[in-house]
């Protein structure tokens, strides 16, 4: 008679990419801590097998990179082949064999500290030899895992495609997953406006974060049901579950490009750019436009700012995508979690309040100027209808001098980022110069609720359901009518459905987000009237906390559950 399965579990979390998934669960293993300093061979141990010992690690490693580079494809393969390149280098092995020799260390604080020292001859060449440390570090954990018997650091290989289960994933870590192999993601930490959350939004794997005790609760191979909507993860579904999840994952939906409610009202459904390549692919999603057109990748990594010819270049890709269509181009965000060297300072105590966005401007106005100018001319060589706004803006008088610089060169269709409650606040007196307001939910979460985005110990804070949120967002919206200025979405919030409904609710005319995004978003809306986005807007306004209000429009919205978000 075999055991009665045990009935299904369901783990609360908060939902950070929609979808629903059923596979089982692979747990990510833990990392590799730094064995202990100076530990050594036991007297009369066999110093030239431990020694060779590093040599076939190395030649083990290096045959595994090689096997899942030759199973993966583009970035995620290059980096692997590199990886392995390193793990075969004869002058890390070697270094470790002679300590192992010499100093009788054992094999794995012989590796230990020969890569730590190849890592220090390369931060010394600086320029790429530098950036490739992270590698030396990588190679390092995967040859004392084996060279202890632990598992591999990194995503582990599987034959069926799975579910992975982890405390929380460095951003890195998701950049490269395959999707094929990774259906979702579930993490026990980590926060809804990190940027693995973007990440996993971006890259369309269903994902559900701060699902507390969750790592503690699932074993390998158990089978769950993620769903990145609802924010939860269940445990040892049932059969029916089981089943309606893939019935409902295997319908796909597409965008039509026409963003509007069931009952007609338009909202434009836009898409969120970080650099040329992105815009292609929401074109290709159907975007009525772009709602976000970040210009960090310009200039991240770099010493100096790019020219203004070599601007022009990168921004003319995206404007060329969307010709006769809305483009609405951010002037450069650096600081916070985007430090530049040639703009910000390195020592600032708390950076997020610091010099970051348009505050740049007042040291730096030269490199405001010059991407106005690219902006411009690019602008002028297009036939997209390009509007400019600046990050970070917090008074009356920086959106009057922010138009102003944009009217000099041209650009008539200038507005703010509403990213910093003042701006909220002020939104009628602001909106009174600028042409449009653009709302940051991520920022506009992390100020309003003084919790970091990146610090998963207060990632229960960070979520822009909270109806202190919420009241920010109306606040701006009724300046935005009072002055019949249009105010948009560009935050992670918009590319949440049910939340999607609450915006349009609340007044939002736009809505940008990730391409993959657009398809589900427009099934929300097109099943909700205007009414009916209003009423359910306003019990999220009415709500005690964001699980609160979240719980409140889900269950209003049966349509989420019959599209299985």
């Amino acid at each position: 008679m075999s055991p009665t399965p045990p009935p299904p579990t369901v783990v609360h979390g908060l939902g950070v990419s929609p979808g629903r998934v059923v596979a089982p669960a692979v747990l990510m293993p833990p990392p590799i801590t730094e064995p202990p300093s100076g530990r050594r061979l036991p007297p009369g141990a066999d110093h030239r097998s431990a020694a060779d010992r590093v040599g076939e690690a190395s030649r083990r490693v290096c045959a595994a990179l090689d096997a899942a580079a030759d199973a993966a494809e583009g970035d995620a393969a290059d980096v692997l082949r590199a990886t392995a390149a390193i793990a075969a280098d004869p002058t890390l092995v070697a270094d470790a064999v002679q300590r192992v020799m010499t100093e009788h260390l054992v094999p794995e604080r012989a590796v230990w500290e020969a890569a730590e020292s190849v890592a220090a001859q390369f931060e010394a060449l600086g320029g790429l030899f530098a950036e490739r440390t992270r590698d030396i570090h990588d190679v390092r954990d995967r040859l004392v895992a084996d060279l202890t018997g632990r598992p591999a650091p990194g995503v582990p290989q599987r034959d069926e495609p799975f579910v992975l289960v982890a405390p929380d994933l460095a951003p890195a870590v998701v950049a490269t997953l395959d999707t094929a192999r990774v259906l979702a993601i579930a993490t026990s930490a980590g926060g809804p406006t990190a940027h693995t959350a973007i990440l996993a939004r971006a890259r369309g794997i269903p994902a559900v974060v701060a699902a507390r005790g969750l790592d503690a609760q699932v074993t390998d191979g158990d089978v769950v049901v993620v769903d990145g909507g609802a924010g939860t993860v269940t445990l040892h579904p049932d059969d029916e579950q089981v089943a309606r999840t893939r019935a409902l994952a295997a319908v796909e939906r597409t965008f039509d490009g026409d963003g509007r409610t069931a009952d007609g009202h338009r909202v434009e459904l836009l898409a969120n750019v970080g650099a040329p390549a992105d815009a292609h692919a929401a074109a290709a999603a159907g975007a009525q436009g772009v709602g976000l057109f970040r210009t960090e990748f310009e200039f991240l990594d770099r010493d100096e700012a790019p020219g203004v010819d070599e601007q022009v270049a990168a921004y003319r890709e995206v404007f060329a995508q969307f010709p006769g269509r809305k483009v609405v181009i951010r002037t450069l965000d650096a600081g916070a979690d985007k430090p530049m060297p040639f703009l910000t300072a390195d020592d600032e105590a708390n950076p997020a309040l610091g010099v970051r966005g348009l505050r740049t401007a007042a040291t730096h106005p030269e490199v405001l100027e010059d991407q106005l100018t690219a902006i411009a001319r690019a602008a002028r060589a297009e036939s997209a209808l390009v509007w400019v706004m600046a990050p970070m803006v917090a008074t009356v008088e920086e959106t009057e001098e922010f138009v102003e610089r944009c009217a000099a060169h041209g650009l008539t269709t200038a507005g703010v980022m509403v990213e910093v409650p003042s701006a909220a606040l002020l939104a009628d007196r602001i909106l009174a110069h600028a042409a449009f307001a653009s709302i940051g939910t991520n920022d506009l979460t992390q100020y309003a609720m003084a919790a970091d985005r990146l610090l998963g110990s207060v990632a229960h804070l960070s979520d822009a359901w909270h109806p202190a949120v919420l009241r920010l967002v109306a606040e701006t919206c009724r300046g935005g009518a009072a002055q019949g200025r249009p105010v948009g979405v560009c935050g992670e919030a918009a590319a949440v459905p049910a939340l999607a409904v609450v915006l349009v609710g609340l007044g939002v005319s736009s809505l940008s987000m990730t391409p993959r995004a657009l398809a589900d978003v427009a099934a929300v809306l097109q099943a909700t009237s205007l009414d009916e986005c209003r009423r359910l807007a306003q019990l999220a306004l009415g709500a005690q906390s964001a699980a609160d209000a979240r719980e409140r429009v889900r269950a209003g919205l049966p349509v989420l559950g019959d599209l299985g978000l």
